[in-house]
């Protein structure tokens, strides 16, 4: 039996974390002899009388690690313990941390900076719009990004998309082992992740299904892995996302939250956050990197934005839409007196240089 079975054994030993093992290791000498050790010599080591000790257990548990060790092997996963030098150092500050992670792919998960992006499954056009800018000019400013999420519906994906369309490596972690993927729909963006510079990751062992309970559980990953955790739309006060942001506020880490409207179901939660003092207010990378006090190149975009020329007709667009906050396209040609056909034409040129957003129903709202 080779060294990493006796580590994934240990790791799935309940109530398992890594200062219970060095802990453990401290006393008993090492993971083989955890196991190859007589109950009551262990019971005397450690001064305790406790389940894991018991010679039923630690069978039981070395059997399920020799079927993990397999599956492993031949899916050329990586195990990553958390001693070895490739495991996530921001993810070994945190004392819940996962004793082994599996991993599918090869991005370094110590990168220079990490961003972890997290938010509503029904992610609205002003959420995926900002995500999408914010991945872009992360990619544009800084070098040595990793973007990490959850591969869930809405605002994950969205991220995890955007970073493949940059050529980022993105991380995505589930709530399940790596014989399975959910949800199904996301299997060739997983793939690409992997293929391309990214990975899946979890903590789970093959045969473990998704439920609630887990996707809680492996939001502790995707808040502790990372220098910065941001969201980017919630509307539930008990949502995954909101938890992740507290675990981030637990961990030391910088939380984010997109602001919007007190009306926007979708911003509830985001504006409690920033409210209640547990996120800073972001509304582009420029936030971000400022509040990180990161080193980042100078923002050329910006610079082209800040000297376009606008036409009279676009100014008083804009400055109409600054006005009022938003407005439908309908609404906005009677009060401009633009026709609808021009007004559409405009509207798409300063949507391409990031002057306005374009919003579900013909609506339109300031970039």
């Amino acid at each position: 039996m080779n060294e990493r079975t006796y580590k994934i054994a240990l790791s799935i030993a309940r109530g398992m974390h890594p200062k219970v093992a060095d802990e453990l290791l401290t006393r008993v000498g090492s993971e083989q002899d955890f196991f190859s050790l007589p109950e009551n010599i262990l019971i005397r080591l450690t001064g305790r009388r406790l389940q894991i000790l018991s010679d039923a257990y630690r069978a039981e548990i070395l059997e399920k690690a020799k079927a993990e060790e397999q599956f492993c092997a031949d899916n050329h996963i990586r195990c990553v313990y958390y001693t070895d030098q490739d495991y996530p150092r921001r993810l070994l500050e945190c004392d819940d941390a996962p004793t082994m992670l599996y991993a599918i792919g090869d991005t370094d998960l110590n990168a220079r900076h990490i961003v972890s992006i997290v938010g509503t499954r029904n992610a609205t056009t002003y959420g995926v719009n900002f995500i999408n800018r914010l991945v872009e000019d992360l990619k544009k400013r800084l070098d040595d990004v990793v973007i990490v999420s959850g591969l869930a519906m809405g605002c994950d994906i969205t991220a995890h998309k955007r970073a493949l369309e940059e050529q980022m490596p993105t991380v995505g972690v589930v709530a399940h082992g790596l014989d399975t993927l959910y949800p199904s729909e996301h299997r060739r963006y997983a793939a690409r992740m992997v293929h391309e510079g990214g990975m899946i990751l979890t903590d789970y062992p093959h045969g473990t299904r998704p439920h609630r309970g887990n996707f809680l559980a492996r939001n502790r990953i995707v808040a502790g892995i990372a220098d910065a955790v941001i969201v980017a739309e919630s509307g539930a006060p008990r949502g995954g996302a909101l938890h992740t942001a507290r675990l981030g506020q637990l961990y030391n880490r910088d939380v984010f939250a997109l602001p919007g409207r007190s009306s926007d179901i979708y911003s509830a939660g985001c504006n409690m956050l920033i409210k209640n003092n547990i996120a800073h207010l972001i509304e582009n990378a420029d936030d971000l990197i400022h509040a990180m006090n990161w080193t980042a190149r100078p923002d050329e975009g910006t610079q082209q934005q800040l000297f376009t020329e606008l036409s009279p007709q676009q100014q008083q667009i804009l400055d109409w839409l600054r006005r009022n906050g938003e407005g439908q396209i309908n609404n906005l040609a009677a009060e401009t007196n633009i026709p609808v056909g021009q007004l559409m034409a405009l509207l798409t040129e300063m949507e391409f240089n990031g002057l306005v957003l374009a919003l579900p129903g013909a609506r339109y709202r300031p970039a």
